[in-house]
């Protein structure tokens, strides 16, 4: 029975609780993450993490006027239970649901859209700032795990933060570390003691004092400053952040409530740049998450009791992450060279098991995409093979890498782009539904995508074989359950494959389109229309010679993609037809429309963007009868 989180509809209700109910509040909100994530899935590990953090913050500022910039968001559930979704909490991360990451249209006490990492100091500044220029109250304080502050954008975000001196709060959600008793209370003690106004007070107005000394002022004020500095480096590990102009405050036990509420009202008054050290413990509450919180980072449903992730019956495909991960393996056994690089993604991305094989040539380098590339860029200069996996929504953010430290030089960088196109529940920061379109106008880059985990295993074959750069493509699901051959087989580039033949249009089909399209086809043959299937394979180079003979002897072409439309396949295939000057043929783009698409299942979103079956089949059915 949650008995104080039922009266909670916005932040101000908490004020009225005193500390006995607001540890209760905290161990209800705990128990409804529980039960809805066993539902419905989602990030658990983080949000357990967060809870006496989010209810500490909610609780000693003002919000909405304070602003919360939650970094990454899958921290933020807390956050959304006591911002007045409590009672819609249930539908969390399904369609026309709570999103599982803030979102400004959903609440007002939701800032910041976020989803990638690292964006919170730099956007808290910003807000900062703007209050500044318009004369508003009000703080801007960023909540960003440990884990972003390896994106090189944070540091970029402090190191302005520094400069400028602007009043703006950042807390360090630490959840790697943990504080034994003795140095957990000695710091809490230490940290309420320096935040405190008096003595605050007290040193601004003693380093006001040493400067008006004549002759002796300015160095006795280096000697105070090299003291206090000796003092911090001796107790609490700060002295990097206070170098970049912003006052240390921590470490502060994540789950102590009192600790954190009497040092965020002290905070509360402090003027310019702070940052505020918290130690907290993913999965904090749940043993199966606090003892393997990896797996329990982003979580499918699983039984609250025991915390086994519940499974379909009868056997299943392997995913195409899976494939990756044991086909790079194989390789990599058989050719010293390869080297695999993931950007802290090495579970998510099927790494796992290549750095156990293979510790020496495997590179997590944190959450930073820009260096993973252009790290790839010096081994394949230098006549290794290096393979960069990162999912195809975060890879944007190394857009210049690709282009001037790959591409441009021609390198043999292999890129593998997991969680291509509609990726479900997780929503439009997470969707990868533009690679096609930020790839394939780079010159020197081949990239392929597959219709079946048989056809992905020789993409990588083939990639490993190619000696410039070429990228493959895939989507985050299971695979259609194919028999897969031992050997693996070398594409040749820009070859497609003609799975059916037909005479009344042309289906043009890549990746996960294909299976979908075939069937359509079927379905078409049932009420008399003839279509012939192409499977791409390649984005490109694309094979020119198949696609615009079987064109021309259909007459009508339906392109399908899992793509936006603008600048994608169809987009490609356009420009083929303009320059063989093949005009007069009757051409349907089927993809995804130019708006970011919404939370929910896979299988949903493609139905109601007509990427299945019965979408290809009416698309192909009007373009040949009109």
């Amino acid at each position: 029975m949650q008995k104080i989180l039922n009266q909670i509809q916005h932040p101000h209700d908490l004020k009225r609780l005193d500390g006995e109910e607001l540890i209760s509040l905290c161990e209800e909100i705990r128990q409804e993450i529980l039960r809805t994530v066993s539902q419905n899935g989602g990030h658990l590990s983080s949000n357990l993490g967060t809870v006496e953090l989010t209810v500490a913050l909610h609780y000693v500022f003002d919000l909405p006027r304070d602003k919360l910039i939650w970094d990454v968001g899958h921290q933020s559930y807390a956050h959304k239970l006591l911002t007045g979704r409590r009672d819609r909490f249930h539908t969390l991360r399904q369609y026309q649901g709570v999103s599982g990451f803030p979102k400004r249209e959903e609440s007002p006490y939701d800032t910041f859209d976020s989803g990638h990492s690292g964006t919170s100091i730099s956007a808290a500044l910003g807000m900062a700032e703007a209050k500044r220029h318009q004369g508003n109250e009000g703080r801007a304080i960023a909540i960003i795990g440990d884990g972003s502050m390896t994106a090189g954008l944070a540091f970029e975000g402090l190191n302005q933060a520094g400069h400028l001196d602007e009043d703006l709060i950042v807390v360090l959600n630490d959840n790697e570390m943990s504080i034994s008793h003795n140095v957990g209370a000695l710091s809490s003690y230490l940290n309420r003691l320096m935040t405190g106004q008096f003595v605050n007070r007290f040193r601004t107005e003693m380093m006001n004092f040493l400067e008006t000394i004549p002759s002796i002022g300015k160095s006795a004020l280096r000697f105070a400053k090299k003291a206090e500095e000796s003092l911090k480096g001796l107790l609490m590990p700060g002295l990097l952040f206070e170098e970049l102009g912003l006052k240390y405050v921590g470490p502060i036990d994540g789950h102590r409530l009192d600790h954190l509420i009497e040092n965020f009202q002290n905070i509360k008054r402090l003027r310019g740049p702070l940052l505020v050290h918290v130690i907290t413990k993913k999965g904090k509450g749940y043993a199966p998450s606090e003892n393997n919180p990896s797996l329990f980072h982003s979580v499918p449903p699983f039984d609250l009791e025991t915390g086994e992730i519940k499974k379909g019956s009868g056997p299943l495909p392997p995913s195409y992450t899976e494939v990756f991960g044991e086909t790079l393996c194989k390789l990599a056994n058989e050719d010293q060279r390869i080297i695999a690089i993931t950007a802290a993604m090495q579970s998510g991305t099927g790494l796992e098991e290549f750095s156990k094989k293979f510790p020496d040539r495997f590179y997590d380098i944190g959450i930073a995409e820009q260096h993973a590339v252009t790290f790839a860029a010096g081994l394949a200069l230098e006549g290794m093979k290096p393979v960069v996996a990162i999912y195809s929504t975060f890879l944007q953010r190394a857009y210049d890498q690709i282009h001037q430290d790959v591409c441009l030089q021609n390198l043999p960088v292999v890129f593998a782009l997991d969680r291509g196109g509609i990726v479900g529940e997780d929503g439009p920061t997470h969707h990868g539904l533009f690679d096609y379109s930020y790839l394939r106008h780079i010159p020197n880059l081949v990239i392929m995508v597959p219709k079946d985990e048989e056809e992905f295993q020789h993409m990588i074959k083939t990639a490993m074989d190619h000696p410039g750069p070429i990228a493959f493509r895939y989507p985050r699901s299971r695979g259609v359950g194919v028999e897969r051959s031992d050997t693996l087989q070398t594409f040749e580039i820009g070859k497609g494959e003609l799975l059916r033949e037909g005479h009344h249009l042309l289906i043009l089909a890549i990746g996960s389109t294909v299976y979908p399209s075939l069937k359509a086809a079927e379905r078409l043959e049932e009420i008399g229309i003839n279509a012939a299937v192409i499977n791409s394979r390649f984005l490109k180079p694309l094979d020119g010679d198949l696609i615009c003979d079987w064109a021309q002897k259909t007459g009508r072409m339906l392109t399908v993609e899992e793509n936006v439309l603008m600048g994608g396949f169809g987009s490609a295939v356009l420009e083929l037809f303009q320059e063989r000057n093949l005009f007069g043929i009757p051409i349907k783009r089927l993809g995804l429309p130019d708006c970011f698409i919404e939370h929910g299942p896979q299988s949903l979103l493609r139905e109601k963007y007509g990427l299945d079956e019965g979408g290809i089949f009416r698309e192909a059915k009007t373009l040949v009868e009109g």
